[in-house]
C-alpha cells in the first residue's frame, strides 16, 4: 500500500481519520484539525495472528472491541476499540484490494465497536430525510441509487451506512464518503463512459463513481429502508414489511452481522433495532431481473414516500 510522506487527514463515516496510507476515495482535510477519531497505521501482524487465531476459523479473530482478520493475497487487518485500524500488507498485495476491506469490512467492525450501527445498502438524501436501499450483494443496490442521483437527488453512502441514535432515539445517518460503485452493465444502462472511471478492482468490471456533486454533507433521520429483492416474476411488487420480519430484515441486513455476537452486542444490537424500528417504515420491493428496472424502482419509491408524507 503507498505510504505517504506523512500521515494525512480525511474525512469519512463523520470522523476525522488519520492514515499513513493514501485513500483517495476519501476527501482530505486541508487545515489542521484539534483531534483525531481514527488512526490507519502499517505493523507487522503476523505473530500477533499466528497467537490468536485457531483453526476453525482460518480468517477472523473477533473478540470484544478487537476483530482481526486474514484476507489471503492481501493483508492481515486489525480493528481495536473503535479508534485504529492496523494493516499488515502480504506479499503480492495490490492497493486497491487493501482499500477495499480498509473501507468495507474495517469501517464496518469499527462502527460496531462505536457502536453505531452500519447497514448494508446505500442511502439517499430525500426532502431532508435518508432512505436506505438494503439488499444482498447483486441486487442492485448501488444502481437505483444512481437512479435517484440522475433524478437530482444526493447520496449519503454507498456499500456502509452508518446509523446512530441522537438524543431522542431517532435513527441519523451520518455521511460516508462521495463515491458509488456500479458494474459495467449499469453505466451503460446509465449510458455512462467507463472509460472515464478507475476499475474498483484490476480486470473487474466494477467502478468507482465520484459524486462529489451530489454529495449531502449533512446527517439526516433515517426515515425508511426499502429491502431489494430479485425476483423472476416480471412485475414489480412493493409490500410493508411488519411484525418480528422487521427486526430479522435489520439484523440480516447489518453489514458483516456475524461479527454481533462474537463481540458480544447481541442486546445493544437488538435494542438499538428496537428504538430505530420506531422511527420508520420498511418495505420490501421484488424487482424483475428480465429488465432493467433502476427508474422504474426510484419512481415507485419516491411515490411511497410521497404517500406516507401524506398519511402523516
Amino acid at each position: 500500500m503507498r505510504k505517504t510522506s506523512e500521515n494525512l487527514v480525511y474525512k469519512a463515516f463523520g470522523f476525522n481519520v488519520q492514515s499513513e496510507f493514501l485513500l483517495p476515495e476519501l476527501p482530505r482535510i486541508n487545515r489542521q484539525v484539534k483531534s483525531v477519531d481514527i488512526n490507519v497505521s502499517i505493523a507487522d501482524l503476523t505473530s500477533l495472528w499466528e497467537e490468536l487465531s485457531e483453526p476453525n476459523d482460518p480468517y477472523f479473530v473477533i473478540q470484544e472491541n478487537l476483530i482481526m482478520f486474514h484476507m489471503p493475497d492481501t493483508a492481515i487487518f486489525l480493528v481495536q476499540e473503535g479508534k485504529r485500524i492496523l494493516v499488515s500488507p502480504l506479499e503480492g498485495s495490490q492497493d486497491d484490494h487493501m482499500r477495499l476491506y480498509l473501507l468495507g469490512t474495517c469501517m464496518g467492525a469499527l462502527l460496531m465497536q462505536r457502536k453505531i450501527l452500519p447497514l448494508h445498502g446505500s442511502a439517499i438524501a430525500i426532502n431532508g430525510k435518508a432512505y436506505a436501499i438494503v439488499g444482498d450483494s447483486g441486487a442492485g443496490k448501488s444502481t437505483l441509487a444512481s437512479s435517484f442521483l440522475k433524478r437530482g437527488y444526493r447520496l449519503l453512502s454507498d456499500d456502509v451506512i452508518p446509523v446512530s441514535l441522537n438524543e431522542n432515539n431517532v435513527p441519523i445517518v451520518t455521511p460516508a464518503y462521495p463515491q458509488q460503485k456500479l458494474w459495467l452493465e449499469s453505466l451503460n444502462e446509465f449510458g455512462m463512459e467507463s472509460k472515464q472511471y478507475r476499475p474498483i478492482v484490476d480486470r473487474e468490471t466494477k467502478f468507482a463513481i465520484p459524486v462529489k456533486d451530489q454529495f449531502a454533507h449533512e446527517k439526516m433521520p433515517l426515515a425508511g429502508i426499502f429491502e431489494l429483492v430479485k425476483t423472476t416474476d416480471e412485475e414489480i411488487q412493493l409490500q410493508p414489511i411488519q411484525n418480528l420480519q422487521r427486526f430479522r430484515t435489520l439484523f440480516y441486513h447489518t453489514y458483516r452481522n456475524f461479527f454481533i455476537e462474537r463481540s458480544g452486542l447481541l442486546e445493544w444490537h437488538f435494542n438499538q433495532s428496537a428504538k430505530m424500528l420506531s422511527y420508520m417504515d420498511l418495505y420490501q420491493i421484488q424487482r424483475p431481473i428480465s429488465r432493467f428496472t433502476a427508474n422504474d424502482l426510484s419512481e415507485l419509491i419516491l411515490t411511497t414516500i410521497h404517500k406516507e408524507a401524506k398519511v402523516v
